[in-house]
């Protein structure tokens, strides 16, 4: 792909000049007549990669283009195009972020050393921002699709600025590791990291929970907390499931966003926070706004940057490595042999459209793993097969073949419930409550995509 140039210039013919050098060159140019028409463009798509700017233009100067380009969050890097014996103007851009300049009137060699040499850093800069945000996915998520590769490239643009940011995804696909690569690469990686799932209360204890008490506020209450937002000042709060969220503490969720302040639960005074807020859902909000059941204020204060984590099903290439991936850790784990990604067991995993994504697949293998004769691996006890194991397994201790059982049940169970609790629970012969214990003790307690709370 051609990198893109934008030249301006109020000068027509330098211009025309210029746009005819660099195109000959083998690069897309577009002009603009001064540094406003310049901003315009740059807010528009396709994204440009270098900007050649003037010093002197009418409206927005060059010095000030630079500075405007310079603040923004995906800026193309600027050349100055300064006249003879300004050069105490082109050290000053230089230090306001200017990548180069050249003096008119100018050679057509020396424009085109400076737009070569401007480009090379600009494909550096790019390809050192792709390898950084992977290697900072990668740290949480493991991948080799272009899809995850771009989704690293955008959290490393946004980890650094202090924004909120959407994760939207479906159930299971990593949106809680998309927000700890985002706090890595974040100016508060070192300060709290708090998270919130906004399904697991009650609204009243939610409110609680994460604005805090007073003693006393409420039957209880024996003694005062400060609440998760509080805890996390300084830092960074995950309000996961935020969809989840009561309409009250909606409201309430939209003051603290607005003014950088709490007030709990019995209290008559505010307290300040400085608090980034990572939202995550698998909810559709714009659907849920239209049918009144979130804010639409809230939403649009929620989506500053919004990140979308792509589905298992629409990137299959990262099935191998995941697989790969779950079976060293779990076969490590139960202290059995290596089991080999064969041929058929890709097959059969590329098979299925993993509904519950990058989850799912964890789940399946881990149980497969546990379930099979060691070093092998049962295809038929993946999603898609009809047998149950003809041996015990072996390589596990007792309770570990205890614990892998009782969590199949369970699992069966809340499949065939659809996700319902109370009714997994009655059919598994337990109390809601012991069932809610088992699914901490296994892990479970994310699996709650129309899960009773």
């Amino acid at each position: 792909m051609k990198a893109r140039v934008l030249v301006a210039d109020d000068d027509a013919g330098v211009r025309y000049t210029l746009r005819g050098l660099l195109e000959d060159d083998g690069l897309e140019v577009e002009e603009a007549v001064d540094g406003e028409a310049a901003l315009a463009r740059l807010d528009a798509e396709p994204p440009v990669a270098l900007v050649l700017s003037d010093l002197r233009m009418p409206r927005v100067d060059g010095m000030e283009l630079l500075r405007r380009v310079a603040a923004r969050p995906q800026a193309p890097r600027v050349i100055l195009i300064t006249a003879h014996g300004s050069e105490r103007h082109a050290v000053e851009a230089m230090k306001l972020g200017a990548l180069d300049y050249f003096r008119k009137p100018f050679d057509v060699d020396d424009v085109l050393a400076v737009v070569r040499r401007a480009l090379g850093v600009v494909r550096l800069e790019a390809e050192n921002e792709r390898l950084s945000g992977e290697v900072n996915l990668l740290r949480s998520l493991v991948f080799v699709s272009p899809a995850m590769a771009r989704l690293a490239v955008l959290i490393q643009r946004v980890g650094p600025r202090d924004v909120t940011v959407l994760i939207t995804g479906e159930s299971g696909t990593g949106k809680e590791r998309v927000a700890e690569a985002l706090v890595r690469a974040s100016p508060r990686a070192d300060k709290p990291y708090v998270r919130f799932n906004c399904a697991a209360l009650t609204p009243e204890l939610a409110e609680a929970e994460l604005f805090g008490h007073a003693r006393g506020a409420f039957t209880g209450a024996v003694r005062s907390r400060p609440g998760l937002f509080r805890e996390a000042s300084g830092g960074t709060l995950l309000l996961d499931e935020i969809g989840e969220l009561a309409l009250p503490l909606q409201a309430k969720l939209l003051r603290v966003l607005q003014e950088g302040e709490v007030r709990p639960v019995g209290e008559d005074r505010s307290f300040p926070v400085d608090v980034r807020v990572l939202a995550a859902t698998h909810r559709d909000l714009p659907q849920r706004v239209a049918e009144g059941r979130f804010r639409e204020d809230l939403y649009y204060r929620l989506k500053v940057v919004t990140l979308q984590v792509p589905s298992l099903r629409s990137r299959p290439e990262d099935i191998a490595a995941l697989a790969k991936h779950f079976l060293a850790r779990h076969t490590e784990r139960f202290h059995m042999p290596p089991v080999p990604l064969t041929p058929a067991l890709l097959e059969r995993l590329t098979a299925h459209a993993w509904p519950g994504n990058v989850r799912e697949l964890e789940n399946a293998l881990e149980s497969a793993v546990v379930l099979s004769p060691d070093g092998t691996l049962d295809l038929e006890l993946l999603p898609g097969g009809t047998s149950t194991p003809a041996s015990p397994p072996t390589g596990a201790t007792l309770r570990e073949k205890l614990d892998a059982h009782e969590r199949e049940l369970i699992l069966a169970a809340l499949a065939a419930s659809k996700g319902q609790r109370t009714e997994a629970a009655r059919a598994l012969g337990i109390g809601r409550a012991t069932l809610h214990d088992k699914l901490r003790k296994h892990g479970l307690l994310n699996e709650d995509d129309e899960a009773e709370h």
